[in-house]
Formats: structure tokens, C-alpha cells, sequence
């Protein structure tokens, strides 16, 4: 039975020196992709259940109780709703105009650090080609040191060629279905924000609050 991991790393030194590059955006992908997951798992929560306990705190016990509610709550939707809630006592307008302002910068947050994965995913194929040119410019000048075309003589150029391309294909293309995994759940986040603000705006507009 061959030895994978053997066979893994004598080709990664048979791909020659761009197949290091590739490495490295394979671990910068690694490490924006696993601190995006816990991340946005953090920023997760059932905003509907979330927004019926504020309006119970609100009703009940006041202002000051849901802002201490959303304090102890993790995630976007918490930290926009105690905007809303420190500026509610100057004007449910000033509470909107604070929500809003809130959401932008959380939204900005929840985006954070995706660029670098769409960098990894752009990047590591164009390295893959350059490595691919790389390997036939090095089998054309094998033939014409050899002044003839022999399979032994272009094989070290292929292979670099096509170990290279390889590379960069198995690194950007996990990666971009990450990224999109990651854009969906960013655009699901910003959603949920979007119809919970509106909601808590229309409960202070109300006047419900205790």
C-alpha cells in the first residue's frame, strides 16, 4: 500500500519553488476560514425569541432591563438593539438613526477578514499557471540544450507544470465554496438585523416600553 503522506510530500518538492507560495495561501486560507467559523457560530443567535425577551424587559421592567439584557447577549443583533436602547430616552428617532449606524459597523464585522479568502481563491490558481509557464519554459530549454525531443528530457518541465497548476486548483477551489458558505451565512446575519431592528424601532415607536 503506498505511503499517501510520503507521496504527498515528494510531490509538493517536485512541484519546484512556486508550490511554497501556494503552501503559504493555503494556510492563510486555513487560519481566515476556521476564525470565520467561530466567528460568525458565535454571532448566531434565534433573533425571534431574542426580540420577544427585550419587548418582555421593555414591558415589563423598562429600558434599563432590556439594556442589560442585550449586554449579556452575544452577537450583532444584541450589540445594535442596546444602540437603539441608549439613545431611545432622547427620541425614538435618535434610537433608529443610532440602530442604523450600529448595524453598518456590525455588518462590517461580520464581512471582516473575507478579503483575504477571496485573495487566497484569486491568487493560488494565478500561481498554479505561473508555476504551469515556469515548467514548460524549463522543458523547451531541456529540448534545446538536448537539440532533441525525448520523453526524459521534458518530463522534469511537465511535471513541474502540471504539479503546479494542480496546487493552486486544490487550494482555491475548497476555499471558494467556504467563502461562499461563509457570504451566504453573512448574508442570512444581515437579514435577521435588518427585520429584527425594524421590529424593535416599531415596539419603541409604540411607546411600550415600562
Amino acid at each position: 500500500m503506498p505511503n499517501l503522506g510520503f507521496d504527498l510530500v515528494e510531490k509538493f518538492h517536485q512541484g519546484g519553488g512556486f508550490m511554497w507560495p501556494i503552501l503559504l495561501l493555503f494556510v492563510i486560507g486555513l487560519g481566515v476560514s476556521l476564525e470565520r467559523f467561530f466567528s460568525l457560530s458565535f454571532a448566531t443567535v434565534n433573533t425571534k425569541k431574542f426580540l420577544e425577551k427585550v419587548i418582555g424587559e421593555l414591558q415589563n421592567n423598562g429600558v434599563d432591563a432590556a439594556k442589560e439584557l442585550c449586554r449579556k447577549t452575544r452577537g450583532p443583533v444584541a450589540s445594535i438593539f442596546q444602540a437603539g436602547l441608549e439613545r431611545y430616552k432622547d427620541s425614538v428617532e435618535q434610537a433608529q438613526h443610532a440602530i442604523e449606524e450600529a448595524g453598518t459597523i456590525e455588518m462590517s464585522l461580520l464581512e471582516k477578514r473575507l478579503i483575504w479568502l477571496a485573495t487566497v481563491i484569486n491568487v493560488a490558481p494565478m500561481l498554479g499557471f505561473c508555476g504551469t509557464v515556469w515548467g514548460m519554459i524549463q522543458a523547451f530549454d531541456a529540448i534545446a540544450a538536448a537539440g532533441e525531443v525525448e520523453p526524459t528530457i521534458v518530463a522534469s518541465g511537465i511535471s513541474v507544470a502540471l504539479l503546479t497548476t494542480l496546487g493552486g486548483l486544490v487550494v482555491a477551489i475548497p476555499f471558494q465554496l467556504t467563502y461562499n458558505f461563509f457570504l451566504n451565512k453573512v448574508n442570512s446575519l444581515v437579514i435577521d438585523m435588518q427585520e429584527s431592528a425594524a421590529a424593535l424601532v416599531s415596539v419603541l415607536d409604540e411607546g411600550i416600553a415600562g
